[in-house]
């Protein structure tokens, strides 16, 4: 992560939360895959998703040589998600939760339209 030796005008702290207000200001998927499209490059946004990749398979216990095999994300990026998994601030279970529900809710709702 590369640090400014000069003090920004707008402290980090705000700018974080300036951006997770914007994240949140979002109505969906579409509109936020606009936003990181905008926000990040190619390479930034490939390793975001990456990492996201790997959750479910490391929730569900696959062994990181797996996760390799079916994602081909390296071995050093599954072992850092892991980390913040296990040691992290919670975002990733939070983020990994939710999406859980969304999926089973539409899969209920889908389940209603077919009966």
């Amino acid at each position: 992560m590369k640090r400014r030796s000069l003090d920004p005008e707008t402290p980090a702290e705000s700018a974080e939360l300036s951006l997770c207000e914007a994240l949140l200001s979002l109505k969906n998927a579409e509109e936020m895959s606009a936003f990181l499209h905008d926000l990040c490059t190619p390479a930034e946004l490939e390793v975001l998703v990456d990492r996201w990749r790997v959750v479910p398979y490391l929730l569900d216990g696959v062994a990181y040589r797996e996760i390799h095999e079916r994602t081909a994300v390296s071995i050093t990026t599954i072992g850092r998600v892991a980390r913040f998994l296990n040691q992290g601030n919670g975002g990733y279970l939070a983020a990994a939760a939710r999406a859980a529900r969304r999926r089973a809710a539409g899969k209920a709702t889908s389940k209603k339209v077919k009966a």
